[in-house]
């Protein structure tokens, strides 16, 4: 395809795969409603720092309503929120034979498949660390799994075209023909790390506080309980085992997972999550609704209650308002669940 590839938000997940695949020659167009982050991309550059990798890399860079032309590649790489706003406006620019990426975190692809359709719509997993810090600089931390799947799970040409670009930014890239494993594995870890969020401290510490494993290890457990109701088989990634997490998996192998996490996050730069610079730093909403409410939801259908999970977005939300601050204390209102 001649086409650029079209990434619609140039933020920590779009913006380095942007300035990778720039960088490698590879024809890439970027789109985000940031007009100083758009300006600085397409002209002085944009900055990817941190220890895995430093360079500055010009992309073509423009904002929504500047964008002109069809496009057969797309990646979305907007906030989970922002997904259905964002596909009514990329819709237009979507080739008839086009399809979508979602480079997300959740369970995205259900909704982009809901807009343009199910053959139109392939999954990805990423789990690098990365943050936008200003317009035009973004830290890499580290490293970490990149997946690429069809969301029926079998391969076709396109994915095992994207699987080649996405090795270019990560040589240990995956083409999976199960990619909701790794999404639903995703979902799990995410439930953790929105209540690590909860307070100011890093990930590691967290995850390495005996006083926090039963809500950690309790979230994780319920995320589990119902992927296994939706039929799927999580994977491992990073230090993450969701056999661990299952409903009759010992109490051993839920702490050894949380050391394993700790072990991962304590060798990035990116020491807290993404989550707590929307709360702390960037003062917006997270992506806490359509991640952990979401999968309180498909719980629900299933008859699963998740007491855990809820009581997550409803604390959350209190901090995203302002009625609770940051703080071991907030995190230990989920402690209180389990008594």
């Amino acid at each position: 395809m001649d086409d650029p590839i079209l990434i619609w938000g140039a933020g920590a997940i779009g913006g380095i795969l942007g300035a990778y695949w720039a960088k490698a020659g590879v024809p890439v167009l970027m789109v985000d409603i940031v007009p100083d982050h758009v300006n600085i991309c397409a002209t002085e550059g944009l900055a990817i720092e941190g220890p895995v990798e430093t360079f500055r890399q010009v992309v073509p860079c423009v904002t929504p309503d500047q964008l002109t032309g069809t496009y057969s590649r797309i990646v979305l790489a907007v906030k989970a929120q922002a997904t259905e706003a964002a596909l009514v406006q990329l819709q237009p620019h979507l080739r008839a034979d086009g399809y979508v990426l979602s480079a997300q975190n959740g369970l995205n692809e259900h909704v982009i498949a809901m807009h343009i359709g199910a053959a139109r719509t392939i999954g990805a997993f990423v789990n690098y660390g990365a943050d936008w810090i200003e317009p035009g600089r973004i830290l890499f931390g580290n490293r970490g799994a990149v997946v690429v799947g069809e969301i029926d799970g079998t391969p076709r040409d396109r994915t095992r075209e994207l699987h080649t670009l996405l090795k270019i930014f990560e040589p240990d890239a995956v083409l999976s023909d199960d990619i909701w494993a790794y999404l639903w594995g995703k979902l799990g870890y995410g439930a953790m790390l929105f209540a690590t969020a909860l307070t100011p401290d890093s990930m590691t510490e967290n995850f390495a506080d005996p006083a926090r494993g039963p809500a950690l290890i309790g979230l994780a457990r319920e995320v589990m309980r119902t992927a296994v109701a939706e039929g799927v088989n999580p994977k491992p990634f990073n230090g993450f085992d969701p056999a661990a997490f299952m409903p009759n998996a010992p109490e051993a192998a839920g702490k050894q997972s949380l050391a394993d996490l700790a072990a991962f996050n304590a060798k990035t730069a990116k020491t807290h999550t993404g989550i707590y610079r929307d709360l702390a730093v960037r003062k917006r909403k997270t992506e806490v609704d359509p991640q952990v409410g979401a999968v309180a939801q498909i719980a629900a259908g299933h008859g699963i209650d998740t007491p855990l999970l809820r009581r997550l977005v409803e604390l959350i939300h209190d901090i995203e308002s302002g009625k609770r601050e940051m703080s071991v204390e907030t995190f230990h209102e989920l402690t209180k669940v389990l008594t």
